[in-house]
């Protein structure tokens, strides 16, 4: 086997890497408004962000390449800004990773804000803390399981991208050959020495991320209620 190329690791590390950051930012007050709201719209938004759950990687892909592409609305955009473009290029599989990792960033977060209740909010404000105040010493601390559920989750379902990815930045070297793409690269030109290390690499790693996720979330000290 050829010495094995990491330019595929560190580029899908520092996806995912950005990815998570940007859809904490995000996420965080998309999930507190969906677990708080009584809008009828409530339903229509939650569709829309868990859309990616159901959509097949190369139609959600398929339609981001013309959004984002130079002719695209979003795409054309960018181009008279930067003189660059969206497609084929880092920037693009951001945008690309954050809409199609949103469900697993939004969910969980969502679902922590919904299990904490109104009483502890409502002490916090007995006593003269605001509404952001009541987010920040006592709703965020208490979702601190959702918080990495959303990390763990985005991270690794980031790294496992391949079709969003492909349609969106195809693969040039060090730009956007991610893992996903490089170990079909290397199956279709049969080089599956390498291709069985970067896909076990992959495999041990999801596998030790999402154990310590469900081991954490699992664990309760002893003597404190769940």
């Amino acid at each position: 086997m050829d010495s094995l190329d990491l330019g595929p690791v560190w580029l899908s590390l520092k996806l995912a890497t950005v990815t998570v950051v940007i859809l904490l930012a995000l996420a965080t007050p998309l999930a507190w408004w969906l677990a708080h709201t009584r809008s009828r719209s409530r339903p229509i938004l939650e569709a829309v962000v868990a859309m990616p759950l159901v959509l097949p990687p190369t139609v959600l892909g398929f339609y981001l390449l013309i959004l984002l592409g130079p002719a695209g609305p979003i795409g054309s955009f960018w181009v008279a800004l930067t003189d660059t473009t969206l497609t084929f290029s880092f920037m693009g599989l951001v945008i690309a990773s954050i809409i199609y990792s949103l469900p697993f960033a939004v969910q969980p977060l969502q679902t922590a804000f919904e299990n904490i209740g109104k009483a502890p909010l409502e002490a916090a404000a007995t006593l003269g803390a605001s509404p952001f105040q009541q987010f920040l010493t006592v709703a965020s601390p208490l979702a601190r399981r959702g918080y990495l559920s959303a990390i763990a989750l985005s991270f690794a379902h980031t790294l496992g991208e391949f079709g969003v990815v492909l349609m969106v930045g195809g693969n040039i070297p060090d730009k956007t050959r991610v893992i996903s793409i490089a170990i079909f690269e290397d199956v279709e030109t049969v080089n599956y020495a390498q291709a069985h290390v970067l896909s076990a690499g992959l495999l041990i790693f999801s596998f030790v991320l999402l154990l310590a996720l469900f081991a954490t979330n699992s664990y309760k000290p002893p003597g404190r209620a769940a």
